[in-house]
């Protein structure tokens, strides 16, 4: 089949997400002027270059109709910083209770019973049992084509690595089972890999 997105698929739900597929999860957290805490996943989420490295992550729609901004990019626009935390497959079920509506005072930590832990370079806190986690300085926020669609782009300035998860050195993704988000309510987790050359 083809289908232009302007005119519409004719299919039960949107393929678009689930073409583009798997996607790593951006596990955002972020803090406002009032030390608000907020904590969000975004699977439109990645790695953009690494040297120096940068991440970004798009927000997209909006949180009320009176509030054009989710907390997320309200508090990053306000404070320049936020820490993208890693999501490994034990933490599933508590990054899903992020995802929730939540008003911007309440502590989306307190509220999936996760622990804090502290950055080194910016004053927002982390997911202490992430296998890793990126302190991110603001970049730039890209207002894209649609209606509340922004893409962050940040500079990492500290990582954060559990020290169970390096392996000989290495830091060993099958240590933990990264969870990615895919199509419709589908997500996977990777627990294979395998190595491939490039030709010379």
């Amino acid at each position: 089949m083809f289908y232009n997105p302007e005119i519409g698929h004719n299919l039960p739900h949107n393929p678009f997400k689930a073409i583009v597929s798997p996607r790593p999860i951006g596990w955002i957290s972020s803090i406002d002027k009032e030390n608000n805490v907020n904590l969000a996943p975004y699977s439109f989420f990645n790695a953009v270059a690494d040297n120096p490295p940068m991440v970004m992550f798009s927000i997209t729609g909006q949180k009320t109709n009176n509030n054009p901004l989710k907390d997320t990019l309200r508090n990053i626009i306000e404070t320049k910083c936020f820490v993208v935390n890693i999501v490994s497959k034990d933490l599933l079920h508590q990054m899903n209770q992020t995802s929730g509506y939540y008003p911007k005072d309440i502590d989306e930590f307190k509220a999936a019973k996760l622990e804090k832990s502290s950055c080194v370079n910016i004053d927002v806190p982390r997911v202490k049992k992430s296998p890793a986690s990126l302190e991110c300085i603001l970049h730039k926020v890209l207002k894209l084509p649609g209606l509340n669609n922004n893409m962050v782009i940040g500079k990492v300035v500290g990582v954060h690595i559990n020290d169970q998860n390096l392996k000989n050195g290495l830091f060993d993704v099958l240590t933990y089972d990264p969870i990615a988000r895919m199509g419709y309510k589908d997500y996977t987790s990777i627990n294979k890999k395998f190595e491939l050359e490039r030709p010379k």
